[in-house]
């Protein structure tokens, strides 16, 4: 089974952008314009990164999840990348995620 991931990501103009993936690191790199198949309202807007990634068990969760998100204003979506940065009850989880997002911020940088 495939595991989905939601993201946020920003723009060098602190513009959020959300979408789903089964490759969060070849996603942001086809949205950077490294390889082909990024969105198009993202061309120009680099560098990207990501706020936050939610893994999720699949596409249809993923999508929903996505839907959700982007009918919320940009004070909401600050909100849901606020709360992924507060520790929650299992410190390891937050680690790991954090640990994710950077690497795949540096992931992109260092290309």
């Amino acid at each position: 089974m495939t595991v989905w991931y939601v993201y946020i990501l920003s723009t060098a103009q602190q513009v959020y952008y959300t979408g789903i993936t089964n490759q969060p690191e070849r996603r942001l790199r086809q949205h950077s314009g490294h390889i082909k198949g990024g969105a198009k309202a993202l061309r120009g807007k680099g560098p990207l990164q990501f706020e936050c990634v939610f893994e999720v068990a699949d596409k249809s969760t993923a999508l929903k999840l996505e839907a959700w998100i982007k009918r919320h204003s940009r004070r909401d979506k600050e909100d849901i990348i606020r709360q992924t940065r507060q520790p929650p009850a299992d410190m390891a989880a937050a680690q790991l995620a954090t640990g994710f997002i950077r690497q795949m911020n540096s992931t992109l940088h260092s290309q």
